[in-house]
């Protein structure tokens, strides 16, 4: 199978090279793409020495802008499965094949990470992280008919006919949580995989208290809308 694991990044100068060398030795056949989400610092630059291919976006779009890029690139690529993970070191490439296993045996059509499966992942996650992780699990188990515990989790691995779905209906702000929906609506095989994940290598999140507040209201409006909202298969 071909496989495309993209890793989203967003001013991970100093810790990018080091993910993708982790995931070439742990895959070297896989094709790797960085998605460079308009970072201000030299992201793009440490990431080509790897010889790695960069798709640079003109400014910072997002979590749901960079995922759709990784997506589009993937389809158009004719790949079987593609791997969503983040460039900062929290998702640790030694656990991609847990990720892939269950799409190579037909298992699911897309397996999510989930940190709160697992006993060695951490627990030092802010409180207002908590808070909306909990708040967001619970509205994906409502809505998509599925136990969902850790609905914000962005380590993926997607098929092709799941990736062509998501690309076509996912909501572009913090898409997890209604993908989550949508998958659950339109009949996918959605696996939670228990994984270890760990704080970041380097650097500091781009989500400060005020814009976690933000998306904790703005998230929970969408996964509302989700539940009821057209999507095309």
């Amino acid at each position: 199978m071909k496989i495309l694991v993209t890793i989203l990044a967003y001013n991970e100068e100093a810790s990018i090279s080091e993910v993708i060398q982790r995931v070439r030795h742990e895959l070297p056949d896989a094709t790797i793409a960085v998605i460079n989400d308009g970072s201000g610092d030299n992201t793009a630059g440490a990431a080509q020495r790897t010889g790695v291919a960069v798709i640079n976006l003109p400014f910072n779009l997002g979590i749901g802008g960079a995922m759709q890029t990784g997506l589009k690139l993937g389809i158009l690529g004719d790949y079987d499965i593609i791997v969503r993970m983040d460039g900062d070191g929290q998702h640790p490439p030694e656990e991609i094949p847990k990720l892939l296993s269950p799409l190579l045996n037909d298992d699911a059509d897309i397996a999510v990470g989930t940190r709160f499966l697992h006993d060695s992942s951490p627990t030092q996650i802010p409180f207002s992280r908590i808070v909306g992780i909990a708040l967001f699990s619970q509205l994906a188990t409502w809505f998509s008919g599925r136990k969902v515990t850790d609905a914000t989790c962005s380590f993926q691995s997607i098929n092709r006919k799941a990736a062509i779905f998501l690309d076509k209906n996912m909501e572009q702000d913090h898409p997890e949580v209604d993908g989550w929906i949508l998958l659950g609506r339109a009949g996918y095989r959605v696996q939670e995989i228990p994984l270890a994940i760990h704080p970041r290598m380097r650097g500091v999140s781009s989500i400060d208290l005020p814009r976690a507040i933000y998306f904790i209201v703005k998230v929970t409006l969408t996964a509302f809308a989700a539940r009821s909202r057209k999507y095309y298969k």
